[in-house]
C-alpha cells in the first residue's frame, strides 16, 4: 500500500509541472523575439544612417540617376532625420520634393514643398519649391479617379482651383523664375479646366430649374476667365438664363456681345441667339404612350468643348531641382 501510494502522487506531480514548463518555455521564446525585434529595429536604424552624410547623399544621388523613385525618398528622407543641419540637407531636401513627385506620392510632394517654403523662405531655389507644390497639386487625383477615369471638368476641382493659386503665387514672387514659363502654360490648361466645371454646373443649374444660380455661373466664366474656350458657353448660359427668368432685355444683351465676339457659335440662328439650343428632350414609354402628356421638361446642356477644341496639356515632367555644386 505505500508502494501503491507514493506512485499515485508522484504522476499528477509530473502532469502539474508540464503546464509550469510549457509556460516558461513560451515565456523564454516571446522574451527571446521581443530581443531580436529590438535588435532588428536598431540595425535598420544603424542601416538608414551608415556612412558619412556624403556617403548617404551620394547614394540618394545613384537611385535618383536609376530612377528608383522609392529607394531615393526612403534615403533622402534618413538624411532628414540624421542630418538636418548638414552640408546637403537643404539640397537634399529640394531633392525629396523631386522624388516624392517621380514616386506619385503628390501630397507627400507638395508637403515636402510647404515644408522648405516655410523653413528657407530666403533660399536661393525656393521657388523651385513654390513650382514644384503647384505640380504637385496639378497632378493630384482622387483613388477613384485612378480607377475610374471620368471628365476631370466633373470631377472635384478643389486641387486644380490650389494648383492655380501656387504657380500664381509664383509668377507675382518671382517673375525671373525659369519655371514661369511652364507654370503660365499649365495654369491656361487650369483656367480652361475650371472654366468648363464652371459650364457644368450651370448644366446641372438648369436642370433643378435653379437659373439664377447658373447665370452667376455663366458670368464668373465671362468676367473672370477670358480666353478659355468655355467663355461663349458662358454667355449662352446667361442668355438662355435671363430668357427663363423672363428678362428679355438681359437676355438679348448677353445674346448681342455673344453675336459679336463669337458669331460662329453653333446656338446663333441667322445672327440670333436660339433659346432651344442646347435643350435636350428624352422621351420615355410613358411620353409615348400619353402621346406627351406627363413629357418632363427638356434638360438643357451648353458644351462646345469639342467645337472650340479644348486641348489638353502635354502633360511634361518637370525638371529636377538646380544641383548646389
Amino acid at each position: 500500500m505505500p508502494l501503491f501510494t507514493l506512485r499515485f502522487c508522484h504522476r499528477p506531480s509530473l502532469r502539474s509541472a508540464r503546464p509550469v514548463q510549457f509556460l516558461a518555455a513560451t515565456a523564454i521564446v516571446l522574451f527571446a523575439l521581443s530581443l531580436g525585434s529590438c535588435s532588428s529595429s536598431k540595425n535598420k536604424g544603424e542601416d538608414a544612417k551608415h556612412g558619412s552624410e556624403q556617403e548617404v547623399y551620394q547614394r540618394a544621388q545613384n537611385f535618383l540617376k536609376n530612377k528608383n523613385w522609392q529607394m531615393a525618398t526612403k534615403t533622402l528622407q534618413s538624411m532628414e532625420e540624421y542630418y538636418p543641419f548638414g552640408t546637403y540637407a537643404e539640397q537634399a531636401q529640394l531633392e525629396l520634393i523631386y522624388a516624392y513627385y517621380r514616386d506619385e506620392q503628390y501630397e507627400q510632394s507638395a508637403a515636402a514643398a510647404d515644408r522648405f517654403i516655410r523653413l528657407h523662405p530666403q533660399h536661393r531655389d525656393v521657388d523651385y519649391a513654390y513650382y514644384m507644390r503647384g505640380v504637385a497639386n496639378f497632378y493630384n487625383k482622387s483613388v477613384f479617379a485612378a480607377f475610374f477615369p471620368t471628365d476631370v471638368t466633373k470631377r472635384d476641382v478643389g486641387s486644380a482651383k490650389e494648383a492655380f493659386g501656387y504657380f500664381e503665387q509664383l509668377i507675382r514672387q518671382y517673375p525671373n523664375s525659369p519655371y514661369v514659363l511652364d507654370a503660365q502654360r499649365r495654369m491656361i490648361y487650369l483656367r480652361n479646366t475650371l472654366a468648363r466645371s464652371e459650364i457644368n454646373v450651370a448644366n446641372y443649374y438648369f436642370k433643378r430649374g435653379a437659373y439664377l444660380a447658373a447665370i452667376n455661373r455663366g458670368r464668373d466664366v465671362v468676367e473672370n476667365m477670358q480666353g478659355a474656350p468655355a467663355v461663349p458657353d458662358g454667355l449662352a448660359v446667361m442668355a438662355e438664363g435671363y430668357h427663363l427668368l423672363g428678362m428679355q432685355d438681359l437676355a438679348d444683351d448677353s445674346a448681342k456681345v455673344l453675336k459679336f465676339n463669337y458669331p460662329d457659335y453653333p446656338g446663333l440662328r441667322h445672327g440670333e441667339f436660339d433659346y432651344t439650343y442646347g435643350h435636350e428632350r428624352t422621351r420615355t414609354w410613358v411620353s409615348y404612350v400619353t402621346f406627351g402628356l406627363f413629357d418632363q421638361a427638356p434638360t438643357i446642356k451648353f458644351d462646345t468643348s469639342a467645337y472650340y477644341q479644348e486641348k489638353a496639356y502635354s502633360q511634361e515632367a518637370p525638371v529636377a531641382p538646380p544641383s548646389n555644386n
